[in-house]
Formats: structure tokens, C-alpha cells, sequence
């Protein structure tokens, strides 16, 4: 190989160039949020209510949107994009079938990471810990309290399986909606609410000169299944960033 440019490496260079292009934390022209760790409640449960709610003043798109990772039958990892459905004194709560890639996922390992991003306020928050499975009624009144919409992609099912087309996804669609809509307390077997309990949670603030802080709560132990994550005694420690 002589060195010569053939034309192979050009569309790299392009995408590298494209990427170290890209600006971190793009807020518009307005200043970073200050946090300090010195003034933070004693929970993290507290702390992340304070945080979404001034995600969503910042108009922060999708703020209930998270990263779920999950490990698998061998341990190795898996991660994807889901919807927050609460935040609560029992942990952070989300939902999928019990028969999905995830659901298969967790009865195998029930321990999962979490990870929220708010790149308008140069914030994020990953928590990691043991997951519960609520009981069916608890999962039923999840699946109903949602839209028409999100029932019909429950009744749908059978996600993750292999597609055989796009036509057989918008047949079966088309026959959930009508359903969903015909009859909105339809249940669907698989649906599974999900409790995450947290024994370690991290807020990140980042700062303009790369001094950002990073604050943990920890568990000294795996929480106790009694107390809540409010009412739990957490250990708080600054990271070096």
C-alpha cells in the first residue's frame, strides 16, 4: 500500500469531520443551571422530581424518555430507549411484555441500569439496581391508563419476534386499533409493569470549563425491601468528574 487516497476513506473523514463538528450541550445561548451538591435533599427520589420538573420548564424534548439496560441469559448486555411511566416512593416504574427481549432479559437477571439525558440543561441521571414486577393489577391499570394508541401496540404483542413483512405488522396493527377502540378494557396477557429500586443514583451537572459535578446516592447495601426510596438512608459523595 503506497498511501494513496483511492476515494474509500473519504466518506470517513467526512463522517468524522461531521462528527467532531457537533457541539455538546447546545442551549440555545442560555447559561448552564448552577447546582450545588451542598443544598441537595437527602433522597435522590426529591432531587429527580426537581430535575424533570425544570427539564420540562427548559423545554427539554421527551424528558421521559430513558435508556433501559438489561443483560441476558449469558450476561451479555442490551440496552434501548423507553418511556418513563412514574417515579414514586416504591422506584422508578416502566413497562413491556413480560415475553420481549427485556422481559426475558429481567426474569433471567431481575438488575437493570436506567439512564435519563437532558442535553438543554447539560444534565443527566443514571440510577442501576435491583427490578420487582408489579402484580397484574398494577399492570393492568398501567396498560388502561394510557392512550388508544399505546393499548393497540400492547394488543399488537409479539415484540421483538422476527417480522416476516411489513404487510403482516400493518394487518395486525390495523386489527389492534379497531379493537382498542371497540373495546378499550381489553387486556393484554404479557403486559408487565416494572419497578426498578434503586441502590445507586448519579446526577450529573455538567459545567462549562469541564469542572462538572457529579453527585451519587448510595445504598452502604442493597436497599431493604421495606422502607421507601424516599424513607431509605443513602449515602451521598461527590465524583471526581
Amino acid at each position: 500500500m503506497d498511501g494513496t487516497d483511492t476515494g474509500h476513506d473519504r466518506p470517513q473523514e467526512s463522517f468524522r469531520a461531521l462528527l467532531h463538528a457537533q457541539r455538546v450541550w447546545d442551549t440555545g445561548g442560555a447559561p448552564l443551571p448552577d447546582f450545588d451538591p451542598a443544598t441537595a435533599p437527602d433522597d435522590p427520589l426529591t432531587l429527580f422530581h426537581r430535575w424533570f420538573t425544570q427539564a420540562v420548564a427548559a423545554h427539554q424534548p421527551e424528558p421521559h424518555t430513558m435508556t433501559l439496560a438489561t443483560t441476558d441469559e449469558q450476561g451479555r448486555p442490551d440496552v434501548r430507549t423507553l418511556m418513563l411511566h412514574d417515579a414514586d416512593d416504591h422506584g422508578w416504574h416502566f413497562a413491556s411484555h413480560a415475553t420481549s427481549r427485556k422481559g426475558r432479559h429481567l426474569a433471567a437477571h431481575p438488575e437493570a441500569a436506567l439512564g435519563f439525558y437532558w442535553p438543554t440543561q447539560a444534565r443527566a441521571v443514571r440510577l442501576r439496581g435491583p427490578v420487582r414486577t408489579a402484580p397484574p393489577r398494577a399492570s393492568s391499570a398501567d396498560l388502561h391508563a394510557r392512550s388508544t394508541g399505546a393499548l393497540a401496540s400492547a394488543l399488537v404483542g409479539r415484540q421483538s419476534e422476527v417480522l416476516a413483512s411489513p404487510e403482516e405488522l400493518a394487518e395486525a396493527s390495523r386489527t389492534a386499533w379497531e379493537q382498542a377502540r371497540r373495546a378499550p378494557s381489553t387486556e393484554a396477557p404479557t403486559w408487565t409493569a416494572y419497578i426498578l429500586v434503586p441502590d445507586e443514583v448519579e446526577f450529573f451537572q455538567g459545567e462549562e470549563n469541564r469542572r462538572h459535578v457529579r453527585l451519587r446516592y448510595r445504598h452502604p447495601a442493597s436497599p431493604p425491601p421495606g422502607p421507601s426510596v424516599r424513607e431509605s438512608a443513602w449515602v451521598r459523595e461527590l465524583l471526581w468528574p
